[in-house]
């Protein structure tokens, strides 16, 4: 009885993530503000309406692939932390660092500020239609909303779970109100937007790379699981079985919704509307306009939601594993939250959002975070060969891995040709950690600045109420 007594008392990250939280948080963190953004990107580098939906069912399925990598990993690598972890444990600590250095100053905060710029559009809509909603305003609720999803997660763990799985339910009602008047519409014949969708003339193959980005930033969540596996409730059974079941569900979902699209929507429309959405409604269903777009803002309000409880998660065990500051290993007392880890990514995010546009923003950090998903996969290869003693509870064919990982990778490297500006700056981002880890993390510090380091840290545990974890969970 004592002993319960100590463990329930103590500090530590708890397994609070089931099976339905976690199909939730993939829904959640899938279906955000790309299926209401990406339609554009995908169709102006596609080129036709035809080739738009191959490109998104392709991405489905590569999505996919990449889902079944990862949760092979995830029986695997018991620990949290997601890419992180899984490029450490498999080809060791400098890619690791790389990716993180990435993750933390351009691919994370990037993907924040796209997500958070859509839930602050999305939002005024309503109240400025016809118009467009004043960039600064929607600047400052996207902020707002931001630090509300900040304020949360610092706040509870189950909470923000309890948010996640509500507002999973919600973007499927978004999901339903676009596809079903899409499909009456086009069960009355109306199949005039899908002439020629095949024409051949208009398919630029250069600008493909850029195309699948956008389609891939749709579906991207699909690992979030894997960020958060020490908190999950029987992760060997409900890491596999929420990966299949969300991302088939998605697949479907993003599908008719595309095709629900183009039923109402010519592809002039689509290219020029600000809030892809919110034109179809126009058209479509007037009733509902200022029903979707308040949903659709809800939609990324839980997106934003789930980036911030696993990110957290990749700092705390980075910083677990001597990669990053101590003080980000630290959990809150009471909360029981990495209310560091939480509180880190706030002005870099408030930076990108101030600054930043989104399709320039989504090319920027897309760069990067394919070449670390390959690189995570090419990792999964190599455990394999390294450890055929180990018998995982889930394991996927060969050619899934190796496919996935030369699409990966390929993709990134002939996005070089599509936007050499954007890919050039993610490129240089991803390079400047080599200085940083050869100086920081390879070559010891010296006393004098372990010491101001310590001091430091001694100083804020006791400001934010911090300790290290008092239990192992890995």
């Amino acid at each position: 009885m004592g002993k319960d007594k100590k463990k329930e008392e103590a500090v530590f990250l708890r397994k609070k993530i089931t099976l339905l939280r976690a199909f939730s948080l993939l829904i959640g963190s899938m279906v955000g503000s790309g299926i209401f953004i990406s339609p554009k990107g995908v169709l102006k580098n596609s080129g036709t309406v035809g080739f738009s939906l191959v490109v998104w069912f392709a991405c489905g399925l590569l999505s996919m692939f990449g889902a079944l990598c990862y949760a092979e990993l995830g029986t695997r690598i018991t620990k949290s932390g997601g890419h992180y972890i899984y490029i450490l444990e498999t080809l060791g600590p400098l890619p690791s660092f790389l990716f993180l250095w990435a993750e933390f100053f351009a691919i994370r905060p990037a993907n924040s500020a796209v997500v958070s710029l859509a839930f602050g559009r999305y939002l005024l809509e309503p109240f400025f239609a016809p118009c467009a909603a004043p960039v600064p305003a929607v600047k400052l609720v996207s902020l707002l909303g931001y630090y509300a999803v900040l304020t949360l997660n610092s706040w509870s763990v189950s909470w923000s779970a309890r948010l996640q799985t509500a507002l999973s339910i919600v973007k499927l009602l978004a999901l339903a109100l676009i596809i079903v008047p899409g499909m009456m519409l086009l069960a009355q014949g109306h199949t005039e937007n899908f002439q020629d969708a095949f024409d051949k003339q208009s398919l630029v193959p250069d600008k493909l790379p850029l195309a699948f980005y956008a389609g891939m930033f749709a579906y991207s969540g699909w690992f979030q699981t894997s960020f958060v596996r020490e908190e999950l409730v029987r992760p060997e059974r409900n890491i596999p079985l929420a990966v299949i079941v969300s991302v088939i569900t998605v697949i479907v979902g993003y599908m008719l919704t595309n095709v629900s699209y183009y039923t109402v929507l010519g592809t002039q429309d689509v290219l020029a509307s600000p809030a892809v959405a919110v034109s179809f409604v126009q058209r479509a269903c007037r009733s509902l306009i200022s029903v979707v777009p308040v949903l659709v803002a809800l939609s990324c309000f839980g997106t934003m939601n789930g980036g911030i409880l696993t990110f957290s998660r990749t700092l705390f065990v980075a910083s677990r594993e001597g990669q990053w500051p101590p003080l980000f290993s630290m959990i809150h007392i009471r909360r029981h939250t990495p209310l560091p880890a939480v509180m880190l990514m706030f002005p870099l995010v408030t930076t990108m959002v101030c600054i930043g546009d989104i399709y320039h923003l989504m090319n920027f950090f897309s760069f990067s975070r394919w070449l670390f998903i390959g690189l995570a996969t090419l990792g999964l290869i190599v455990h394999r060969c390294r450890h055929p003693e180990l018998q995982s509870p889930f394991k996927v064919p060969l050619f899934i891995p190796v496919s996935f990982t030369i699409i990966c990778l390929f993709t990134v490297a002939m996005s070089f040709y599509s936007d050499p500006v954007n890919i050039s700056i993610g490129c240089t981002m991803v390079l400047s950690g080599f200085p940083v880890y050869y100086l920081v993390i390879h070559r010891q510090m010296s006393n004098r600045c372990r010491s101001l380091l310590y001091y430091v840290t001694q100083k804020l545990q006791l400001l934010l109420e911090v300790v290290q974890q008092e239990i192992k969970t890995y």
